[in-house]
């Protein structure tokens, strides 16, 4: 004889919308606690929920709550993941601009993105709204809609603040690596110049996620002249900044330092997060594989400002961080014993927060 949350679980397909909602919003907490109970018949409650996140907004909202949590265990993972009318679906509604769920959808997409497959999102098309001023790839929608949804000013409901976890998980796969460094036809940029410009939001989640994606991104060795032109991508200043507090430096380290981060005002914050800090200053560690990358360090006057933060932050991360990039920018190039930073830093050491499943 079935259980009272069995046969709650059962009424997620009643056919009376009243009923449905009465159920979604019940189980969510179970969703966590007992994710156990959506499983029965081979996933068939799942399978339901996938259905309803076209429902009246209310059951929506409750529905893909439970999917975001859920997304915690593999096998649900998988389901969805890999169900291709689910993710057309997700992907059709989160660029409405009248979405009243697109921040859960957010969210949900952020999770989505820890099973690999996620990453045929690359080749997905499909027809952008005027408002959004995007092309038919969704790659670019997405991107479109993180900088242009930030604050509500495309969707009142939303700030897709949680996009930018998606896009540190899917710039893991190189062939995602290649496209974020790629100008694209329909408006001449690089989509990795439209999230630098975010290093130092006030959302603590879209600045980690940000910073995950630069550091992801600069994994692609060959792009690194383009990472530091200042005619390409340019992202030294916008990796350097957040890691800068308002310590004063001797006027020929200053005055050789890049533009934006000459005469600082005197209440400039680094980051709070050293986890962000970490990040920021593993990228410049990438950057630092080739002569090129370090001789321009070098020139711009790096070494000040990571020994400034190594001094400043007090955590292990961030100044282990910093001493093996003060190692590389010191050393004598005619060392022959060189390390290969870019696998020294690796990418499956320790998970940061944007790695791990979101729960609401």
């Amino acid at each position: 004889m079935p259980t009272e949350l069995e046969e709650l679980v059962g009424f997620i397909a009643d056919p009376k919308p009243e009923i449905r909602a009465l159920a979604t919003e019940h189980l969510v907490p179970y969703s966590t606690s007992q994710p156990s109970i959506f499983k029965v018949d081979s996933l068939k409650p799942v399978k339901n929920l996938k259905l309803l996140i076209k429902d009246h907004p209310k059951i929506a909202e409750h529905v893909i709550t439970i999917l975001i949590n859920l997304a915690a265990d593999r096998e649900i993972l998988e389901s969805l993941a890999t169900d291709e009318k689910f993710l057309d679906e997700v992907l059709r509604q989160i660029i409405i601009a009248t979405e009243p769920n697109a921040n859960l959808l957010s969210m949900l997409l952020a999770n989505l993105a820890k099973w690999d497959s996620i990453k045929r999102v690359l080749t997905k098309k499909q027809p952008s709204p005027t408002e959004l001023g995007s092309n038919d790839l969704v790659l670019n929608q997405l991107v479109d809609l993180f900088v242009k949804g930030a604050d509500g000013s495309y969707n009142k409901n939303a700030d897709f603040d949680h996009l930018a976890y998606l896009f540190a998980d899917l710039t893991k796969h190189a062939e995602i690596r290649q496209y974020f460094v790629q100008k694209q036809d329909y408006d001449g940029v690089i989509p990795i110049t439209k999230l630098k410009v975010f290093t130092e939001y006030k959302s603590n989640v879209r600045r980690k996620g940000v910073a995950s994606t630069l550091k992801n991104v600069a994994f692609d060795v060959p792009s690194h002249p383009l990472f530091l032109s200042e005619d390409d991508i340019d992202i030294l200043p916008y990796v350097l900044l957040p890691i800068m507090g308002n310590e004063e430096y001797d006027e020929e380290e200053m005055m050789s330092m890049l533009p934006d981060l000459q005469l600082l005002p005197p209440d400039k914050q680094r980051d709070n997060d050293p986890n962000i800090i970490q990040t920021h200053v593993e990228t410049l560690l990438l950057l630092s594989s080739t002569r090129e990358g370090r001789e321009h360090m070098r020139n711009v006057k790096v070494y000040p400002i990571i020994r400034e933060t190594h001094l400043r932050v007090d955590d292990e991360g961030v100044r282990d961080a910093c001493e093996r990039l003060v190692q590389v920018l010191m050393r004598d190039e005619a060392d022959p014993d060189k390390a290969d930073r870019v696998k020294e830093i690796g990418q499956d050491g320790n998970e940061d927060d944007d790695d791990q499943i979101v729960e609401v």
